[in-house]
């Protein structure tokens, strides 16, 4: 355990360090299949906020990754909870009662839990696409929001507005903390991120794609062989979701090309689709989620390495632009 060392000591205290008392402001997306205890603590470990990804457990079985993370770390971590989920409210009774004090919210209305969550001292924080549901999160009484830009992988928001077109737009009228989502996969694009406003970062494929993801194997790998254009935002009548290209896929695409009924999508995408893509493996067809990040991923490298890169690049980065002439 315990932060970074040698050379990535450089501070990065702002709102998001001080908000979750952690090292660096950089939160792990809670990747429904990816997400599990030992990917939470090694990042919380590390410097960053873990988050498990619930919306892939039955209760019991969120119940023991909490109590497994609370086992393997001393640092703060949080649970992701799709507010869609259909056992949502044994999910915050258990978050309750094993007192954690970190919970993301995402797809669905944040007035149904935020006030329930915060009165029992939990920080609350809301994933959103677009300036409408920013304004009904703050309403909400979130305690900071993530602006999830079209290159995220993943449920993702039907605008497709990207993320450097979204953190400046959100800035303009947030009043609470902004975290950057999408398109996150080094220290250069935190930076880029921070100049555009954002306090935070939440980086999911390149977490997705470590030693310590619970996501099996061969997606991994499928991970590190994707390149440029591999993946794109599908099913937008039904969820959008950002699907890394496969037979599966091609299902999708010829059956929204023949202008396939909501209905009928749903029926093509059955159930236990992600879980036998991202978690079986079955790379065939299964739902391979992942954003656009994948492209520059090109090894399966632990929680401990990612996070010194990426802190080494942000600071190579910064450094380069305050010498800067321009």
């Amino acid at each position: 355990m315990g932060f970074l060392a040698g050379k990535t000591r450089i501070s990065m205290d702002n709102k998001i360090t001080k908000l979750f008392n952690i090292k660096y402001p950089i939160i792990q997306g809670g990747m429904i299949w990816c997400s599990g205890w030992k990917l939470a603590s090694s990042v919380s470990n590390n410097g960053g906020l873990g988050l498990i990804g619930s919306g892939s457990m039955y209760p019991e079985i969120l119940r023991e990754h909490i109590q497994k993370c609370k086992k393997a770390t001393k640092l703060p971590f949080g649970v992701n909870v799709p507010l869609l989920y259909p056992n949502i409210e044994e999910h915050i009774e258990i978050i309750i009662n094993e007192g954690v004090k970190i919970v993301f919210t995402s797809a669905g209305n944040p007035k149904t839990w935020t006030k329930k969550l915060k009165d029992q001292g939990i920080t609350v924080v809301h994933v959103i696409a677009n300036s409408k549901f920013a304004l009904k999160a703050q309403e909400a009484g979130v305690d900071a929001i993530v602006a999830e830009g079209f290159e995220a992988g993943g449920h993702n928001g039907k605008e497709e507005t990207t993320t450097m077109c979204l953190i400046p737009e959100i800035k303009k009228i947030a009043n609470v903390p902004l975290i950057a989502a999408g398109g996150i996969g080094s220290g250069k694009s935190i930076l880029a991120a921070m100049a555009l406003g954002a306090d935070g970062v939440q980086i999911g494929s390149l977490f997705a794609a470590s030693q310590e993801s619970s996501a099996n194997d061969e997606f991994k790998k499928a991970i590190v062989k994707a390149t440029e254009g591999d993946t794109k935002l599908m099913l937008k009548q039904l969820t959008p979701v950002r699907l890394l290209k496969n037979h599966f896929y091609e299902i999708v695409q010829e059956a929204e090309n023949k202008g396939f009924s909501t209905e009928e999508l749903a029926s093509i995408l059955g159930k236990g689709r992600a879980k036998k893509g991202m978690f079986e493996g079955d790379l065939t067809e299964g739902e391979l989620e992942i954003g656009q990040v994948s492209s520059m991923i090109n090894e399966i490298k632990s929680v401990k390495q990612i996070m010194e890169e990426l802190i080494e690049d942000y600071n190579k980065a910064k450094s380069e632009i305050l010498k800067s002439n321009f």
